[in-house]
């Protein structure tokens, strides 16, 4: 029996296209853009035409977009390079380094939503070496943030926030645009995680208003280890790394020029898909939850299911524990809970919602994608349907 992949939000498999897009940069047009011959200004307009496609996914401008090597590090620059810059002791745009932060001012203060992903927490970890006092928000019980929690939260030392677009385990939606507004409207930063929700909604960042956000390539059909940062102009970033300057100023070292092809051809697909995907995935999404319910007699529970959620991404509770499951339906990909000390992501944020650990241990979670069929929707529950019968026996 062949696989049923649904772990989108995990990784997608390349697209042929940008397989096709890549393959020059890898033999025929090998050299780095800055090298001083003829052949080489074909690597720099490639490179350019990749910042154009990023920036026609995300509503911004070319020179707006910076290449990383993946989403992490569009999530280090964007936080770690904002507090580079930025002191309690004036607003957003006082560029004055605080690495470490000036003992003779009061500590600057970022807020972090509990639920943000692990590199985002891991940035956050080093703000706080840095001398940042750092302070979690936490969410409601579907996962969605409370504008008055942030604003109660806001002090006049307050230079930044980190928010995540949408949660990767249960697919919540946040009000991005009415945060963002709110941080303005005190003078703070805005940094946003968009990895998880890059193609499966539209994003448009001059709607959101965010001043940083973060991609990666590998869950919009590209290739591993490349990103983009958007980084709105006028706003300056201080480098985190450090060496022969490249991404205007940003980024040290040599580009990945195959995987920035292959960034730029994914966001150029997924800039076309996204709308007709969108009604696709959300389809498919359903017929899943349907099934699953009308074969298992109403035991599944799906999590946040009356919000905002982005249209491919299901966390369910299951009648049995899901980690076995998994084992007796080994054809199907999925998502579960793997460890509890120390929590992994999903462990962590099905806890920050208020989940029992023996209901974080009956939960999957499903995110269908662009190869998803009916066909595999139908077979993963009938293969679900036929394991839990066989676990509760």
């Amino acid at each position: 029996m062949s696989l049923i992949y649904l772990d989108f939000n995990r990784t997608t498999p390349v697209a042929p296209s940008v397989i096709d897009a890549m393959q020059a940069f890898w033999t025929t047009h090998f050299m780095l853009p800055s090298q001083s011959h003829v052949h080489a200004s074909a690597v720099n307009e490639a490179i350019e035409n990749a910042r154009e496609g990023v920036s026609l996914l995300l509503g911004c401008d070319p020179f707006e977009v910076v290449f990383t090597s993946g989403g992490t590090e569009a999530n280090n620059l964007g936080i770690l390079g904002a507090a580079m810059i930025c002191r309690a002791g004036g607003d957003s745009t006082d560029l004055v380094p605080a690495y470490p932060c000036n003992r003779d001012e009061p500590a600057p203060h970022a807020l972090v939503a509990e639920i943000e992903s692990e590199a985002v927490l891991a940035s956050a970890i080093q703000l706080r070496l840095l001398g940042w006092e750092i302070e979690t928000v936490p969410c409601n019980s579907f996962g969605i943030l409370s504008t008055h929690e942030f604003q109660s939260r806001f002090r006049e030392t307050t230079r930044l926030v980190c928010l995540q677009l949408a949660n990767p385990v249960l697919g919540t939606i946040q009000p991005i645009r009415e945060l963002a507004d709110l941080c303005h409207n005190r003078g703070i930063r805005v940094h946003c995680d968009a990895t998880a929700a890059v193609g499966r909604i539209p994003i448009d960042v001059n709607q959101l208003r965010v001043d940083t956000l973060s991609l990666t390539a590998h869950k919009i059909y590209g290739p591993k280890g490349v990103g983009a940062l958007f980084v709105r102009r006028g706003l300056d970033l201080h480098p985190i790394s450090f060496g022969e300057s490249r991404e205007m100023g940003l980024r040290a070292g040599s580009e990945n020029v195959p995987g920035i092809v292959g960034l730029g051809a994914a966001a150029s697909l997924t800039a076309r898909c996204v709308d007709e995907a969108q009604s696709t995935l959300s389809e498919l999404s359903d017929r899943l939850i349907d099934g699953l319910r009308s074969t298992l007699d109403g035991r599944v529970t799906v999590l946040s299911e009356h919000c905002d959620r982005l249209p491919n991404t299901i966390a369910i509770e299951m009648g049995c524990e899901a980690r076995r499951l998994q084992k007796a339906a080994r054809h199907i990909v999925v998502a579960s809970a793997q460890s509890n000390h120390p929590p992994d992501e999903m462990t962590r944020i099905l806890r920050a919602i208020g989940r029992t650990d023996k209901q974080i241990g009956r939960t999957l979670r499903f995110s269908v994608g662009w190869t998803t069929s009916r066909e595999q929707i139908d077979k993963a529950v009938d293969l679900l349907a036929e394991a839990s019968e066989c676990l509760s026996l």
